[in-house]
């Protein structure tokens, strides 16, 4: 069965890498892209996003531009293994087609509406659009069928901080408005994306899959430098194969009171830590490393089979 999903993103490379993996996968109705500021501002995430599309030939994809800064704070300094232009600065020739248009809000909300209980919200950078779209309308939080995001450290150090992940860190306040609207959730944090490791024999067998394998394997090579994690693509890849993943029901919150703490995710799974709730996550904690490497490099020569 085709799951309906609405991609939010902050592309970055990794994201790049998500959504090339999710294009020719006929498991995924990709409903539209929807751009958030992070890893690198708004402006570059949203073109970004476009770019990827045009080069997988995916022009036909809606991407539309969403919040440019957090909930509360004016600004945050995003990461620099993206490079200068957030998809490794390999040297892309970039085309000169408009940006896309505001309404990523609005959209997200209309398509949920429009059909309920059946999207899924693909979540891979901070979750300010959708933190924004609840609180525009709350009353789409029980018509959306799930949300698979990225973010958040459950049972392990940071990468930005000593307690948290930088998409829970860069808008705290969002990720701790979503994960506690009841919406039901997949949580892959830095608990088992730490166990996707970018390596050069897995970046050499990309390179062997066509021009969209070799910009993904210079992008990742680029990006691996500075973290040899893939990311984002877990979120897509249980999408398409669950299997590959394994994980603990938990109840997830985030910190938004400590200076010292904020954007830690913390994850109750023990009767004596829930004290009586019950679990609003399903928290990934392990991943068949091969089999998600495996999926990647099967994906990605479908463009190479497509241009045959």
């Amino acid at each position: 069965m085709t799951e309906s999903i609405i991609i939010d993103c902050d592309p970055g490379v990794d994201d790049a890498a998500a959504l090339l993996l999710a294009f020719p996968s006929t498991e995924l109705e990709i409903l539209g892209i929807t751009a958030v500021a992070g890893n690198i501002p708004l402006e570059k995430t949203e073109a970004n996003a476009r770019f990827v599309c045009e080069l997988a030939g995916r022009s036909d994809i809606r991407v539309l531009q969403g919040c440019g800064r957090p909930l509360l704070y004016p600004q945050r300094a995003g990461v620099t293994v993206h490079g200068e232009d957030g998809l490794g600065d390999i040297g892309l020739q970039r085309s000169s087609s408009p940006p896309a248009e505001r309404a990523a809000i609005d959209f997200i909300i209309n398509q949920v509406r429009a059909a309920p209980g059946e999207v899924t919200i693909a979540v891979l950078g901070p979750m300010t659009n959708i933190a924004v779209a609840l609180a525009i309308d709350p009353g789409i939080a029980p018509l959306i069928k799930r949300i698979v995001f990225m973010g958040g450290a459950a049972f392990c150090k940071g990468n930005v901080t000593e307690r948290a992940e930088f998409n829970f860190y860069f808008d705290p306040h969002a990720a701790q408005a979503v994960v506690a609207s009841g919406i039901p959730m997949v949580m892959f944090g830095l608990d088992v994306t730490h166990k996707a490791i970018i390596t050069p024999e897995r970046t050499e067998r990309l390179k062997r899959l066509g021009r969209i394998g070799a910009v993904a394997a210079d992008m990742l090579t680029s990006y691996g430098a500075g973290d040899p994690c893939l990311h984002d693509p877990c979120v897509i890849a249980y999408l398409i194969e669950p299997e590959i993943f394994s994980g603990v029901e938990g109840f997830v919150e985030v910190d938004v009171q400590s200076d010292l703490a904020m954007g830690q995710s913390i994850v109750s799974v023990s009767q004596r830590e829930l004290a009586g709730r019950t679990p609003n996550c399903l928290v990934m904690t392990d991943v068949d490393h091969d089999r998600l490497f495996a999926l990647l490099e099967e994906r990605y020569a479908r463009f190479l089979a497509q241009a045959a």
